[in-house]
């Protein structure tokens, strides 16, 4: 519009965007495949489960009963409103959960994701980062839209966004949640 955008116009497009979002949030709220089975597996091992968000408070409050109603629910999460703003790729919400679940080695703890930031929030925690490539941001698609492509293009799409993992500094990169508990019993 012949000037550079300011704050405020920034502001004025999320006061816009928000409502719209909040209104179709508890749609989106279905835990990827493999990801309830994977966490009762991981509980039975004895080990906690926290959990960090781009979200806010309020989209959570949304998500996190729809995602419990399923089947998915954490011993702990925040959100960057829990940490006076400083999301990812400030590690202060790993430190949150970290604090919550009692937990006092960062060595000890791994963060698995699906999105750049989540390895860089891992990486800046000092904690083994791990990307899960099918339903990652970094593919960009839907499971239906992944279920339609070939083989080989599944696998073209794999490795696209494991190497983007890996550059963003990924300890270990799995293809889904259900490939977990096997990696962590080799690097426990």
């Amino acid at each position: 519009h012949g000037n550079a955008p300011t704050d405020a116009d920034v502001d004025a497009i999320y006061e816009h965007f928000e409502p719209k979002l909040l209104s179709i949030l508890d749609g989106f709220a279905t835990p990827k495949p493999g990801v309830i089975d994977t966490v009762n597996t991981l509980r039975e091992d004895g080990l906690k489960i926290g959990s960090t968000t781009g979200y806010t408070n309020k989209m959570m409050n949304i998500v996190v009963p729809r995602a419990a109603e399923q089947g998915y629910a954490p011993d702990f999460w925040i959100s960057p409103d829990g940490v006076d703003g400083f999301g990812r790729p400030y590690p202060y919400m790993i430190f949150a959960n970290m604090k919550a679940l009692q937990l006092d080695d960062v060595r000890r703890v791994a963060k698995v994701g699906d999105t750049l930031s989540d390895i860089r929030e891992g990486k800046a925690a000092g904690c083994f980062t791990i990307g899960v490539t099918e339903g990652s941001s970094q593919m960009a698609m839907s499971e239906s839209e992944f279920e339609a492509l070939t083989p080989a293009e599944q696998q073209a799409k794999r490795d696209q966004a494991r190497d983007s993992f890996v550059q963003a500094g990924a300890d270990a990169v799995i293809n889904t949640m259900s490939e977990l508990p096997a990696l962590l019993a080799t690097i426990a």
